[in-house]
Parts: C-alpha cells; structure tokens; sequence
C-alpha cells in the first residue's frame, strides 16, 4: 500500500471526517467536498444515503418538510478487494492516490499509535468473524474481518483475515458503552468455551 491511501484512512480515523466531510455535515456540504459522482439510495421520506463508491454517507430527517440532518458515514474498504482502487471517489484519489485492495489492520493500528491515535478494543455483534476498535476522541470505528464462516468458505473470499471490512463515524460514548454491556459477556462466555476445547483465544 502506497504511504498517500495509507495516510487517507489515517486522517480519516483521527479526524472523523473524509476529506473534511463530517457525519453531521448535510447533503449539499458533502457534495461540495467529494463531488457528484454518486448513487442516492433510500427506503422511505424519512432517511437517505448517498454511495460515493467507497465512502457512504447517510442523513434522516422528521419529514420531507424538515431538512436532511447527517446521521453517519461508513468507508467500505471491503469493496477495495474485489474492485480495486476504481472504486475509490476520485477527489480522494486526487488527493492521496493509489489505493491497493487490502489495508492491514495491524499497520493500520501500529501508525495511529505512533501517532497518538490509540484505538480501544469494543466487543462486536458479529463476533468472532469480526472485531471492532474505536478512538474515543474522533469516535471512529474500525470492523476488521478475523475469520472465514461457512458461507465463505464454500464460496471464493477476496477478504484476507486481518483485513480492515469497514470503518464508521461517528460511533458514540455510549454506544461503545451498550455494546460493552451487551455483547462483552457473550465474548467472556465464547473464551472460555474455547479453552474448555483446549482452544486458545485469539
């Protein structure tokens, strides 16, 4: 991976913004920053998201009365390993250039810690075929793929375990917090039944 792409998910992770585009930030504004080369999706008047290629940002809104309030966005850095750097918004290309398909967790995390940019371990819904890691300051979480499910298995996977899948802001206190609540006991409890089988936890 060319230092440029690498440095774009490291800005992303300690800014909390793309290119400056925040989660908060309305339509108009994110069109401003990363153009109008986009798909616009919804399922009802109520919520929309918009699919820059490997960044998606989404908005909500009371009614179509009511103007669109930013809600999230998510960089589907999965899409990279089936579709190349193609798929990258060109005004991020423009600004950091190349993009390989697979970005490491690993030297994802080492990089941001030389930085001073630490991520803290979060407890995910889909374990253990993905991890979750978040920075408390900028709110961002990074979902890492760590093992194949049978599905995978039977089919061709271009997902490398230790992959970066996704990357997501803004991701709340508190939301870290339910699924530290939630989900951390279901991890405690899946440990020890791997030990019990005479498997280390990973």
């Amino acid at each position: 991976m060319t230092p440029h792409s690498l440095a774009f998910y490291m800005d992303v992770v300690a800014s909390g913004a793309v290119l400056g585009a925040k989660p908060t930030d309305s339509p108009g504004r994110v069109t401003a920053i990363l153009g109008s080369d986009f798909a616009e999706n919804s399922f009802d008047d109520h919520s929309m998201w918009r699919d820059y290629g490997m960044a998606e940002f989404f908005w909500t809104r009371e009614s179509p009365d009511h103007a669109w309030e930013g809600h999230h966005f998510t960089l589907q850095v999965h899409r990279l390993a089936h579709w190349g750097g193609s798929v990258v918004n060109r005004a991020i290309r423009n600004r950091y250039g190349r993009f390989d398909r697979h970005l490491r967790f690993g030297k994802l995390e080492r990089l941001l810690r030389k930085r001073g940019v630490p991520l803290e371990d979060v407890p995910d819904v889909n374990a253990p075929a993905f991890t979750q890691h978040w920075q408390p300051a900028s709110q961002v979480s990074v979902r890492v793929f760590r093992a194949h499910d049978e599905w995978r298995q039977r089919r061709r996977s271009d997902s490398r375990i230790g992959d970066v899948h996704a990357i997501h802001s803004s991701v709340s206190a508190e939301e870290v917090a339910w699924s530290r609540e939630r989900y951390g006991r279901q991890d405690l409890m899946s440990g020890a039944s791997r030990m019990n089988r005479g498997h280390p936890t990973p």
